[in-house]
């Protein structure tokens, strides 16, 4: 096992870091290598109800601290982490895979995040209602609770603030599990948060068999929200056990973006757009655009062009300057990518780049582009959550949103169009929770990020972020 990892692994927990003891322990692979780079203890239940007990003291003084406090704790997070992004990046790319300038983005741009939630923990108002004299009726917005927050491993680093900055900005403690997959970065956060003086029983990390953790967090009765970002099947089951106590949550869950490209676009500048973000992240982004529907006119001069594109693209090791699109995260995901593109293949899609492991050690697959992609086939009902761009031509505007509107899930979409009029409409029908128009970045400090229809409910980041921390409370005085 490789020694030279960057981050040394252990749980937070009531300000303490935690690792050995006789704990259980999950070995942290290299996507780039496949080989093992450092153990990572696991939470026993012992350790999870400390947790759980710090939470519900944290919660209780840090209500209690005045915005401003709270505010100058996240701004000095993001500072700590800009200072320290070039080793949080390196952390992200040994265990999830990225390039490193990815990672580098990633990190700053979480920095970022934190600053918006420290403006915004000062700008929660209530309001004063019209009463008859003598009266007066007001609307409060206080903090939710505690909060059992579980994060997936694609953006290490961003996922992890998105779920303790908002919760930390509204008045709320937290206790975070990170994905077993890429806890350093996670870890390296958490440090940030600390060195800026943020108590140790407001925000706890744990990492663990997910059952086991979801459900002694999810059944305690200190725990009062859910927060979670992951797969469909995970979200329904975590909203499952979180039932039982009918409490708050935020599901941020998969999606299968459509991408409708119209024979009006400056095709050149489309096609350079999205080539790379397509293969962002080896694909493995939430609202990475999936299936694009192009326009029969263009359609054919589209295919060639994204497949030249993507042939010119140069996959390696994240820590090479000159990759382009790092390996997968994990052995699962070459298998499930190598699955999707057989089945198209055999209902009878044409591949046009790719289509085939990588010749490496590590987790590898080529970026691949398939056309003439059957409905039928199963890439074009599962998202396929990597390097896979999937072609269909598609008439008239009403058929391109029936196929963006097709399955169930609703998180991102994403339209390329010169006409005022189509955008509006298209801005109407398309059903997602984020649209993007002639361009494709999704994710902005101040904008809800969340999706609707399977692909879950309630929003990240913006003021809708803090607000989804808050319970709303009528107060009557006569």
């Amino acid at each position: 096992m490789s020694t030279d990892f960057p981050a040394t692994l252990a749980m937070y927990i009531d300000g303490e870091w935690v690792r050995g003891g006789g704990r259980d322990t999950h070995t942290l692979l290299n996507p780039a290598t496949g080989a093992g780079q450092a153990e990572l203890p696991l939470a026993s239940e012992e350790d999870l109800d400390r947790a759980l007990d710090a939470a519900q003291r944290g919660f209780v003084a840090w209500r209690a601290v005045a915005p401003e406090q709270r505010a100058a704790v996240l701004r000095k997070t993001a500072e700590l982490l800009r200072e320290r992004a070039d080793h949080i990046a390196r952390v992200a790319t040994l265990e999830q895979g990225k390039p490193l300038a990815e990672a580098r983005g990633e990190v700053i741009g979480a920095a970022g995040l934190i600053d918006f939630h420290a403006g915004e923990a000062v700008r929660v108002y209530g309001r004063v209602l019209m009463r008859p004299a003598g009266m007066r009726s007001m609307v409060l917005h206080q903090p939710v609770g505690p909060v059992a927050a579980f994060c997936a491993w694609n953006f290490p680093a961003l996922n992890v603030v998105r779920k303790i900055a908002p919760a930390v900005a509204a008045g709320c403690s937290i206790v975070l599990k990170p994905s077993e997959e890429t806890p350093g970065s996670a870890v390296e956060v958490m440090r940030c948060f600390q060195d800026a003086g943020l108590p140790g029983d407001v925000a706890q990390i744990v990492f663990g068999v997910p059952d086991l953790v979801s459900r002694r967090l999810l059944s305690s009765p200190v725990t009062r929200k859910l927060s979670f970002t992951g797969s469909v099947p995970v979200g329904k089951h975590l909203m499952k056990l979180a039932a039982d106590s009918v409490m708050k949550m935020t599901m941020e869950l998969g999606g299968h973006a459509p991408v409708l490209v119209f024979d009006d676009c400056d095709l050149e500048k489309t096609l350079d757009i999205l080539v790379a973000h397509k293969f962002r992240n080896a694909g493995q982004v939430c609202v990475a655009p999936t299936r694009f529907h192009v326009q029969e006119g263009i359609y054919e001069a589209f295919a060639r062009g994204f497949a030249e594109r993507t042939k010119r693209m140069r996959i390696g090791s994240g820590l090479d300057a000159a990759s382009n699109m790092g390996p997968m995260a994990n052995a699962r995901r070459p298998e499930s990518i190598e699955a999707l593109v057989e089945d198209a293949r055999d209902a009878g899609a044409r591949v046009l780049a790719g289509g085939a492991r990588a010749d490496s050690d590590g987790f590898f697959y080529q970026p691949t582009v398939l056309a003439d992609v059957p409905l039928a086939a199963k890439a074009m009902n599962d998202e396929p959550f990597g390097p896979v761009a999937l072609f269909a031509p598609f008439g008239t505007l009403e058929d391109a949103i029936a196929q963006a509107n097709r399955l169930p899930f609703g998180l991102a979409a994403y339209c390329f169009t010169e006409n005022g009029r189509r955008q509006n409409v298209l801005a109407e029908q398309v059903e997602s929770g984020m649209l993007m128009i002639n361009q494709v970045r999704a994710t902005w400090p101040d904008a809800p990020f969340g999706g609707v229809k399977e692909s879950g409910f309630g929003s990240e980041d913006g003021p809708e972020g803090i607000a989804a921390h808050m319970i709303t409370k009528a107060v009557h005085i006569a």
